[in-house]
């Protein structure tokens, strides 16, 4: 006989627990950490708040610096480089190296940087420091390799841009001025050369002062005084003349060969006289420019500002001033600078100038002055991404190749731009060819004004494909008055994006708690747009009726009529009414709009989902649920969060105390549609009835209108068996809801202190059984209003509720989804396990806690995180079943189970029934993201509706596609029925990422995302024909997991999150894609993809192709026999060695890191050298030593053989016996 032990009977229990699967034995996991490079791609955008321009003419690349110290380098479409200074000092000049594949930048930090873009990749050469004085303006000659630097302190330095050596060569401001002047003269603001005479140098500083310096005889030839302070020079091409612009608004022309005391001209160009004769003050001229034409010989005269300081409504402009014409060309964004665009480089010779490109603070302009009335060029860039904010964004990448063709011929058709230069766009240096890319990518992005831009981001480039105007569909909003005068500025800002690429069904979220679904139709239509008011309700279970303890499902609930029609003045939108005219593209179809009950304020919208397949659209808010049908245009769901726990609810809610409602409001309670369609008479009869019987509020208010001597405790709702652990209550006694409570407290303080010890006697040590979800999960990080917190006492007989749905034109009323039963067959088995269990019916019964006071008060809980999969919501479940999977804030996963029929007749008439279901997972922090996997671990596509083109495939039944099997799939079917689970679900939060097995909700795989920090961003996407885990976290970094084993693939350093911008626009895509918003103007791409990183460098654009320099101007024969020509210096001569060597405290040399990782090459390879020479030299030695003894051994042989010949000799003729 087998001796009993009690090792035998733990072996025994371990024996007969069901195992988990051993997925890490059947699903085969191909990728590795050597498959994912960390690297940014491609930015698009206009640069943010910009500081300075430049041109290459003969290049024609266009150079853009900004405040936060980066550049961009633009040419043709395609051909667009991005660079980052290694500080984020301001770009404050740049001049580029003509025709030589560089350009010089001057920072704030007083800094000039080099920078060589003859390779895709640009790069710092070199940089220099100054260490005591400020960088002001710098000034490079065409084809010069010695740059001149003004500083603040009225000093001229030359720098060789070769070495970035400092020349000893230095024009200090106390030798150019007046040797009378007895102030200082101020900071540098202009440096050029004469174009006549290169040895002359004209200086300006910002007092007014001008002096002509002999760079020769190093003194000043020739000196002005302005009487205005001095903003900038521009000469005339022949030398002889030069004008300045002031900060009065005047422009003043000097004789450049002559010393004067006043200027040969000066005019106000926009001053107008006054009522006293005295022309009006003007605003200053930043800049000036003068440009000759070769064909007639006139000038055009270019500047910015000027305009007189009164004019109101005035925007900024530039001013060309050609013969006796002037035009004012007005910006709509402030002017930072513009540049001349001219055919010829030499300032001596006649510019001939074709367009000019203002740079404004938000937008890049390039004017056409070669047509008439100088209309602008059409931008090829995408600057105008920021055209209004954008607020949110969606990244498909590999999606349908039918979608970017859809979008830009219905795009071309409603979006025709007028008004446009005809000639080509003259911003077209490098060289790009489009690399045929296999998949297509689309961007859409959300704007502050309501508008959707789709974008196409495929092959590395960004174009405007389509852009619609969801405010189009409201009214006009009103002039804001004081009661609404805490709306939102941006009411229909777009805060959320949900696509079906398949189905072209469109569903966005607005500022103003509304939804808009959209369908794509490629003609025009006239129709109506559905109406859908959905109430928010805030009050957990307020107008409950008294249920049986095992019906958890509470009703839901909305307003009447008349409660609708309040709300609906509150509301800040009103849908447009009657037939509307859509042009081609997303047509809006149905609109939800949220209203907050008796003047309370609507939950912003946190959640958003669509599914074509079940043709609903599903949205969460700070404190609810609701789910749409968009076949029926029907609510069939809208509940509050903690009403989806039922009774299993593990967390104690914040109470609060409602406000007062006036009579007539409080006679309208919410309800719930009927699928009888039962009439408000009698609804309101019935509610009549129940009114004073029982309802749901707040501690306070209960005390002014309870009398608790007709109050009775009813028994407290267990929780889920599935979800609690605990030993049930032998021989408890099962009540039922007419059985009366054994005591009636005289006071409500009686009645709190009732349920409390029943609590504490009932089961003061009951946990959640995950390791990590012991106490309840902390709150989220963002506040949000805070819920109310409700002592619950129900009624025994549910209540039958209607709601109202109104329509511009067409009314009607929502149908009850949901059976109204006394046993509800979905709830069957768990009121048996709650019966048997035997616990008090009480909403504290949320906590198990030894005492009141450690009760966690939790705050709203909202829904973060909505999927609708087919899947298995019970552990005896056989067979997947449509559901929607709901993730909040206090890291719950909910499901709710969605039953509909099956044909399509029967889809239009009968109603969708939604039933939250038991299951309910718990991890740490908010949900982020939640994606199904089958059993081979591969992604469990979405199901949709294909999109069918309405107009010819109106008498064509519309048939449904569902993902295909794969083979291999197939193939293992068998082996995952072995274990009974045929999917997984990965749950990801803010800490954690979990796998759970379905249909047996075992956890088979669990991983910790953070500690400290928290996981900004997640998404399960697809690489290499695989999937895995990517991770956006707090902290900055990315990280990557396999699934499903959650075994971690990288971790490296990213991104800093050093704004909210960057958390609400990131987002990743298929095939290692991702994006968001690094500027408010611009967007950035990213992968981490080693794949892609490898053909990068394909898909970017040359930078530099080798173009010949045109010949520079021929001298006439009289020019220059009578000294009127340019001369020729020699700089090198000049600020070369023979100048003396600077003093070293002025400025700091700072190899770029391509240089100094060239000399540690050279220095490595010097010493590689010096080692070799060394040991050849020592092997020369030690051969020298061998070649010595070899020779004293030869010696020593001849030796020995001249002595033995010898011998030989002596012996030879001898005989044996003469020896």
């Amino acid at each position: 006989m087998k001796k009993f032990t009690f090792k035998g009977v733990l072996d025994g229990f371990r024996s007969s627990a069901p195992q988990p699967p051993r997925v890490d034995q059947e699903i085969v996991e191909t990728l590795r950490p050597d498959h994912f490079t960390v690297a940014k791609t491609f930015r698009h955008g206009f640069p943010f708040q910009p500081t300075a321009v430049a041109f290459d003419p003969i290049q024609h690349l266009l150079a853009l610096g900004t405040k936060s110290g980066s550049l961009r380098l633009l040419g043709r479409p395609g051909v667009d480089s991005h660079m980052q200074h290694e500080t984020d000092a301001a770009v404050i000049q740049i001049q580029f190296l003509t025709n030589e594949g560089a350009l010089v930048t001057a920072t704030s930090d007083d800094s000039i940087h080099l920078w060589n873009f003859r390779q895709k990749k640009p790069e710092v050469v070199h940089s220099l420091k100054f260490q005591r004085e400020k960088i002001t303006y710098i000034h490079l000659p065409l084809q010069s390799k010695w740059l001149y630097v003004g500083t603040d302190k009225g000093n001229i330095h030359v720098v060789n841009i070769e070495n970035f050596q400092l020349s000893g060569y230095v024009i200090n401001w106390n030798k150019t001025i007046d040797p009378t002047r007895k102030t200082h003269p101020g900071a540098i603001v202009h440096l050029s050369d004469n174009p006549a005479d290169s040895s002359k140098l004209l200086i300006g500083f910002n007092c007014g002062q001008l002096v002509l310096w002999d760079l020769r005889s190093r003194c000043a030839e020739i000196r002005w005084q302005a009487t205005e302070g001095l903003l900038s020079v521009a000469w005339h091409h022949e030398g002889k003349q030069f004008v300045c612009s002031h900060s009065d608004g005047s422009l003043s022309t000097w004789q450049a060969r002559q010393q004067s005391a006043k200027p040969f001209s000066i005019s106000t160009p926009h001053a107008k006289p006054n009522k006293d004769g005295k022309l009006d003050p003007c605003k200053p001229i930043q800049k000036v420019e003068w440009k000759s034409l070769r064909t007639t010989g006139e000038a055009y005269l270019i500047f910015s500002g000027g305009l007189p300081h009164d004019t109101a409504g005035r925007a900024p402009s530039i001013t060309v001033i050609h013969g006796k014409t002037t035009t004012v060309l007005e910006m709509e964004h402030n002017v930072v600078d513009f540049i001349t665009l001219c055919e010829s480089p030499w300032v001596s010779d006649f510019q001939d100038p074709y367009a000019i490109v203002v740079l404004l603070q938000n937008d890049l302009v390039v004017i056409d002055l070669l047509t008439p009335g100088f209309p602008c060029f059409e931008n090829p860039y995408p600057m105008d991404i920021h055209e209004s904010p954008v607020t949110c964004c969606t990244y498909f990448a590999d999606c349908p190749s039918d979608l970017i063709p859809a979008f830009y011929s219905v795009g071309s058709r409603t979006q025709k731009r007028t008004g446009f230069s005809e000639r080509e766009w003259p911003v077209d240096g490098g060289e790009w060819s489009p690399t045929s890319c296999s998949y297509n990518e689309i961007i859409i992005t959300g704007h502050a004004d309501g508008s959707v831009k789709f974008w196409d981001a495929s092959a590395g480039t960004l174009q405007v494909l389509y852009k619609m105007k969801t405010a189009k569909v409201f009214e006009k909003p009103r002039t804001k008055s004081t009661e609404c005068s805490g709306m939102d500025d941006d009411p229909f800002a777009i805060q959320l994006i949900s696509l079906c690429p398949e189905s072209r069904k469109l569903c966005i979220a607005g500022a103003s708690s509304h939804i808009i679904l959209f369908k794509f139709r490629k003609q025009e239509a006239t129709n109506e747009t559905w109406k859908l008011e959905i109430p928010v309700n805030y009050e957990h279970l307020e107008e409950g009726g008294e249920y049986s303890p095992d019906y958890e499902y509470p009703p839901r609930q909305t307003i009447k009529t008349e409660v609708a029609s309040e709300a609906k003045e509150v509301g800040p939108l009103r849908v447009r009414t009657g037939l509307q005219k859509k042009p081609p593209g997303f047509q809006a179809y149905l609109v939800c709009i949220s209203i907050g009950l008796h003047g309370e304020p609507s939950s912003q919208i946190t959640a958003l989902c669509i599914n074509s397949s079940y043709r609903l659209v599903a949205y969460g808010t700070e404190c609810s649920i609701v789910v749409v049908d968009t076949e029926q245009r029907v609510c069939v769901l809208n509940m509050m969060t903690p009403d989806l726990y039922g009774s299993a609810d593990p967390y104690q809610r914040v109470p609060r105390s409602p406000k007062r409602l006036n009579e007539t409001s409080n006679e309208d309670r919410c309800r719930s549609p009927t699928s009888d369609q039962a009439s408000l008479e009698e609804v309101d009869a019935k509610e009549d009835q129940q009114q004073e019987k029982s309802r749901r509020h707040s501690v306070p208010w209960r005390k002014k209108k309870f009398s608790f001597r007709k109050m009775r405790l009813s028994n407290v709702k267990a929780p889920n068996k599935e979800m609690l652990n605990f030993e049930e209550a032998p021989n408890a006694p099962t009540p039922t809801p007419e059985q009366p409570s054994p005591a009636e407290p005289a006071s409500f303080e009686e009645a709190f202190e009732a349920v409390e010890e029943a609590l504490l006697r009932e089961s003061p040590t009951e946990e959640v059984p995950e390791a990590d979800s012991a106490s309840p999960v902390a709150p989220p990080r963002t506040k949000r209003k805070q819920r109310p917190q409700t002592l619950t006492l129900e009624n025994n007989q549910p209540e039958i509720l209607t709601r109202k749905v109104s329509s511009p034109a067409l009314n009607m009323k929502v149908r009850d989804l949901r059976r109204v039963e006394e046993d509800a067959s979905s709830w069957d088995a768990v009121g048996r396990v709650m019966k048997k269990l035997n616990k008090l019916d009480s909403s504290f019964s949320r906590s198990r806690s030894s005492s009141m006071s450690s009760l966690e008060n939790i705050s709203n809980e909202s829904v973060q995180c909505l999927a609708f999969v087919d899947s298995y919501t019970r552990k005896s479940d056989s067979s997947p079943c449509p559901t929607l999977w709901v993730g909040t804030s206090l890291g719950s996963v909910l499901t709710v189970m969605i039953t509909q029929p099956v044909s399509v007749e029967a889809r239009l008439t009968t109603p969708v029934v939604l039933q939250p279901c038991g299951t309910i997972f718990r991890l740490k922090g908010t949900i982020l993201t939640m994606s199904f996997l089958d059993c081979n671990g591969a992604l469990i596509p979405y199901s949709f509706e294909t999109w069918k083109d309405e107009k010819q495939e109106a008498s064509k039944e519309r048939s449904k596609a569902r993902p295909s099997i794969s083979p291999t799939a197939m193939a293992s079917t068998s082996a995952a029925e072995q274990f009974g689970d045929r999917q997984f679900a990965v749950l990801v939060s803010e800490k954690h990422a979990r796998v759970v097995a379905l249909p047996s909700q075992n956890c088979v795989y669990r991983q910790q995302l953070a500690e400290t920090n928290f996981v900004v961003k997640s998404e399960i996407i697809s690489l290499r024909d695989s999937i895995c885990l990517v991770c956006y976290l707090s902290s900055g970094q990315l990280s990557a997991y396999t699934l499903p084993s959650l075994r971690p693939l990288i971790y490296m350093d990213f991104l800093p999150l050093a704004d909210l911008r960057i958390a609400r626009t990131f987002c990743f895509s298929n095939r290692g894609h991702g994006l968001y918003l690094c500027s408010p103007t611009e967007m950035q791409k990213f992968t981490v993809s080693a794949e892609f990183c490898q053909s990068l460098n394909e898909m970017v654009g040359e930078m530099f192709l080798t173009r010949e320099m045109p010949e520079p101007p021929k001298e006439s024969f009289f020019r220059g026999l009578f000294g009127g020509g340019s001369r020729p210096l020699d700089r090198e001569e000049l600020f070369g060695e023979s100048s003396g060597k600077a003093s070293r405290s002025v400025a700091k040399h700072i190899p770029g890191p391509t240089l100094e990782g060239m000399n540690q090459r050279a220095t490595s390879a010097s010493s590689e050298v010096s080692r070799a020479h060394q040991m050849m030299v020592e092997r020369g030695e030690k051969l020298g030593v061998l070649e010595e003894r070899a020779e004293r051994m030869r010696n020593e042989a001849e030796s020995f053989s001249t002595s033995a010949h010898q011998l030989m000799l002596k012996y030879k003729d001898k005989k044996w016996y003469q020896l």
